[in-house]
């Protein structure tokens, strides 16, 4: 019981030992919800809900049943995050702010059907700031140079959170605002190319990328500031600056930034809330796998971590190669990606080397093996109930779309393996007691069936999911 919860009197034992009536004022209960708000909450409250309602004057013409649905749930769900954690109060009104004065330069520029986009290479602040494009590439910028302070932070020896730390983590935060500001504009500007064209931008790998980057980046930032550690920032970082490399290497082979027509399975309301529950796994199972590297690089014998962090590339190399050179029927494209795998398995192998040769200084201000595994448990906990939902949602899509809700089609057999090996270890841990070095081997493989099966699938199966192909 804290002191917010109950005052004792200190002459309370007195009285009582003297046989007179207590004089203690005990007051036993739990501060509600709403009676611990301070002015600032409620003034957020009332910007986000001022926000919806200017939503549904302005576009509210455009949207369905379900849309207003989604669109009422959001603002209590907004408010209530960020009464939860209040930095993402900033984050919101600062996202919504600058997405708001994008919009309202392209409404300045018009062409026969809406706002003309051609004023993003021509207006100052598009071009070079609040365009989607534009946001996007700060993203991914702002990301690399938080992924650098990070890891910078390791060697210098002034305390546990160091000053370079401390940069990483406000890049971060500049990369996630930037993030949402690129996915906010680019749903405007969707809307703006012709009728029926407009959509969420979840729709594709380069859109779904945008979303695991900033959503991971904010699930660390508030275990972040949860355990008071910035220390796993350089370990979570390089996942997501390897989404953005992916990213960016998409955007130039495939001029993926350009806004395409949904194909029409992809053309329901479904996919608004099935995608971001996906990733709210994705991005949580990357966490715990980057929080797992973290544990056994502390923790594992140096034969261990050889056998385990550089077999494991090599092995990956290995399959590619025989996958190469002896399955002569295999399409060029495929050919091609499977060399641009192994190049990047190569890079793989070569990071690990060096992550076991520096193995000291890069866990020296790690914390608690305990708080490593709490994190990597509340990671896999937190993304396991949102996959589960977002599984089951995809069902329900799947009847609207292909009259069936399971058709074991490559994307949703790979999805149930991956749904099935985070039930096993979550099993293991709460019936068995799994803990230490199994537990975070078994994490880190985790993070190799899940992207195979975002990634993989898409590379060398097809299937009904084929419109997601690289």
């Amino acid at each position: 019981m804290n002191s917010a919860s109950s005052t004792v009197s200190p002459t309370s034992s007195a009285s009582n030992n003297s046989g007179s009536a207590p004089s203690a004022s005990i007051h036993i209960g739990r501060r509600g919800f709403f009676s611990g708000r301070d002015v600032f909450d409620w003034l957020f409250a009332a910007l986000i809900i001022a926000g919806g309602l200017f939503a549904f004057s302005r576009y509210g013409a455009s949207m369905d049943g379900y849309e207003e649905g989604i669109l009422i749930f959001a603002m209590p769900a907004l408010i209530a995050l960020g009464w939860f954690w209040r930095p993402l109060r900033i984050l919101v009104l600062a996202a919504g702010a600058a997405s708001l004065l994008a919009i309202n330069l392209y409404g300045q520029h018009s062409d026969a059907f809406g706002a003309d986009l051609a004023a993003a290479d021509k207006v100052f602040l598009l071009k070079y700031a609040l365009s989607s494009q534009s946001a996007i590439l700060w993203m991914s910028l702002l990301f690399f140079m938080s992924t650098l302070f990070y890891w910078g932070g390791f060697f210098v020896k002034n305390g546990e959170n160091s000053a370079a730390e401390a940069i990483g983590s406000r890049l971060a935060w500049g990369a996630v605002f930037m993030a949402l500001v690129g996915t906010l504009v680019r749903w405007f500007e969707s809307h703006q190319i012709g009728p029926d064209i407009g959509h969420i931008p979840v729709s594709n790998l380069y859109e779904v990328f945008v979303l695991f980057c900033w959503m991971t980046a904010l699930f660390y930032l508030y275990y972040e500031a949860r355990f008071k550690t910035r220390a796993l920032g350089a370990y979570v970082l390089l996942v997501i600056s390897a989404a953005v490399s992916f990213l960016l290497w998409y955007t130039v082979a495939r001029e993926a930034h350009e806004i395409q027509p949904l194909v029409p399975a992809l053309q329901s309301w479904w996919m608004k809330i099935h995608v971001p529950a996906n990733f709210v796994g994705y991005g949580t199972f990357a966490l715990a796998a980057m929080v797992a590297m973290a544990y056994l690089l502390k923790t594992a014998s140096q034969r261990a971590l050889l056998i385990g962090l550089i077999g494991l590339p090599v092995g990956l190399i290995a399959a590619i190669l025989a996958a190469r050179f002896f399955a002569a029927d295999l399409p060029p494209e495929t050919i091609q990606g499977l060399d641009g795998w192994a190049r990047k398995m190569t890079g793989l192998l070569v990071f690990f080397g060096v992550c076991v040769a520096l193995r000291k200084p890069l866990t020296a201000r790690l914390p608690a093996l305990a708080t490593l595994e709490d994190l990597m448990y509340k990671s896999i906990a937190l993304g396991f109930a949102f996959f589960t939902i977002a599984t089951i949602l995809g069902a329900f899509w799947a009847a609207e779309a292909w009259g069936g809700y399971w058709s074991w089609d490559p994307k949703e057999t790979w999805a149930l393996i991956v749904w099935l090996n985070y039930a096993a270890w979550l099993h293991m841990r709460l019936m068995k007691g799994l803990r230490g070095m199994v537990s975070a081997w078994w994490a880190l493989c985790g993070l190799v069936i899940t992207t195979f099966a975002f990634l993989g699938v898409n590379m060398f199966l097809s299937g009904l999911h084929s419109y997601g192909t690289l």
